[in-house]
């Protein structure tokens, strides 16, 4: 079969296409959007995770390629990582399916163009920068001029609507101008958000679920896999919501506690006695000078008990209640804060001998469902305070706890703000106490070794540094 006797057919009928030249049979919902293609100007896809978006983003492209004279596509993602992973891979990969899209056009890094026109005739990957301002931003999918255009917007859940405005400008210009959107709803503002709510009679739109429930739900999610989620975290999670029903999150940002639930934590009373054979942790947040403050915490079982508070210490002062801290209470793990001045105390323990655990903040979390290990951190505390953990007195901590907000990435991973961004929303300190008790939570389902204290037994508090600590609450109170 000669593919250019064809390309009248496949401009027609995008099915066709992907079928006779991509080998592919297409899933359910992407045949609606395939047969959409050919009579819409605006297409939005609002996608749970991995349904297989990309890949119609992919084909559309190639049809669109294939089957217009001397077109120009442009597209982008969220960011130039993610766009040369995600839908230019899905190019290269569909591409090598077709011995005529391999000898009709030349595919490159961040270009593909025909090899007859290269001038007048391809398709560009662009960037733009989170830093850039709405202006810079617009400019992203600027410059285009053809009579056929198409813009592209891959994970379009996390671009500003700066970024789109070309796109929008441009449908009113030349033969056939289109524009695609995709991505998964993590955010409630953008271009995703504007075409499904406030927009959505401009649009024609799809909605991918993976709901295991739903007879119309993407085949390509892994019905074991969304139950998993759904049993784990529940129908009404946003997590949930987001990445296995493909729909919005309830609300922008969200705080993992409530001043109430914090304070009925704080009365809740646990017996030392019924925590017997459950680990005592050590968790340490680390601060040097200036505003912020080194707290230590102590978690066993259900009880953290009175935390210690201190400024204005160095890395060695601070290695140096460490290393007192250890010695009277024998914890069966202790988890320090190893970012910045932190990595200093976590070096000079391990010097002396002491078996502490560098936890990193930002680095990789051991759930996927979080973006790094600090928001998997304070999301089991916070789960923990829920389900009965008892907190100790003190006016800061209610307001602590409740103050950080989660959102979610444009992967659907869920992210904490950032102590930066609470200390600057707020105006007030950083949330130390709430990050220390969080230290608490770094390894799940540590093992506690045998210990017994007799009724007598109580903890020997330190000597305090003269004149560069502040002790707020006396982490080695008599806990009998």
């Amino acid at each position: 079969m000669n593919p250019y006797l064809r390309v009248a057919d496949w401009r027609k009928d995008p099915v066709l296409f992907v079928r006779e030249e991509l080998g592919a049979d297409p899933d359910g919902w992407q045949r609606e959007v395939l047969q959409a293609f050919p009579v819409e100007r605006r297409i939005a896809l609002k996608a749970c995770k991995g349904p297989g978006k990309t890949t119609v983003l992919a084909w559309l492209a190639w049809n669109f390629l294939a089957t217009r004279p001397h077109p120009k596509v442009a597209a982008t993602s969220i960011s130039e990582d993610n766009l040369g992973d995600g839908l230019w891979t899905e190019m290269a990969k569909w591409q090598s399916k077709s011995k005529f899209l391999q000898e009709s056009f030349t595919w490159r890094r961040t270009r593909i163009e025909s090899k007859d026109h290269p001038e007048t005739w391809w398709m560009s990957a662009r960037a733009w920068s989170r830093a850039a301002d709405p202006t810079q931003q617009a400019d992203t999918l600027a410059g285009l001029h053809a009579d056929y255009i198409l813009f592209l917007i891959d994970e379009s859940g996390g671009v500003p609507d700066a970024v789109a405005a070309a796109a929008e400008a441009a449908l009113a210009t030349g033969v056939e101008v289109k524009f695609l959107i995709a991505g998964n709803p993590t955010q409630l503002s953008g271009p995703l958000y504007r075409a499904f709510t406030s927009e959505k009679h401009l649009w024609w739109r799809k909605e991918i679920t993976g709901d295991p429930d739903d007879p119309n739900r993407a085949a390509r999610v892994d019905r074991v896999w969304a139950l998993e989620q759904i049993e784990k975290y529940g129908r009404e999670s946003p997590y949930v919501l987001v990445n296995v029903f493909g729909q919005f999150p309830p609300s922008q940002s969200n705080a993992l506690l409530g001043v109430e639930q914090v304070a009925a934590a704080q009365r809740r009373v646990e017996l030392e006695k019924d925590q017997e054979g459950q680990p005592l942790i050590l968790g340490v947040d680390v601060a040097r000078f200036g505003d912020d403050r080194t707290v230590f915490s102590v978690r066993k079982g259900r009880i953290v008990w009175p935390q210690r508070v201190y400024r204005d210490l160095d890395t060695m002062q601070t290695a140096d209640l460490v290393a007192r801290a250890i010695g009277e209470l024998d914890p069966d793990g202790v988890f320090i804060d190893g970012v910045g001045v932190g990595g200093g105390v976590v070096d000079r323990l391990r010097q002396l001998g002491f078996n502490v655990i560098d936890v990193q903040s930002g680095g990789k979390a051991l759930d996927p469902k979080f973006d790094d290990r600090r928001a998997e951190m304070w999301w089991q505390m916070a789960e923990w305070v829920k389900n009965g953990g008892s907190l100790p007195a003190g006016p800061e901590l209610p307001q602590e706890l409740s103050c950080p907000t989660y959102f979610f990435t444009p992967k659907g991973k869920i992210r904490l703000e950032s102590k930066a961004d609470v200390k600057q929303r707020t105006g007030g300190g950083s949330p130390d106490l709430g990050d220390s008790i969080a230290f608490t939570f770094a390894i799940p389902n540590l093992p506690a070794k045998p210990r017994h204290y007799g009724k007598d037994f109580h903890f020997k508090a330190p000597q305090p540094i003269v004149g560069r600590a502040e002790t707020e609450y006396d982490l080695f109170r008599d806990q009998g």
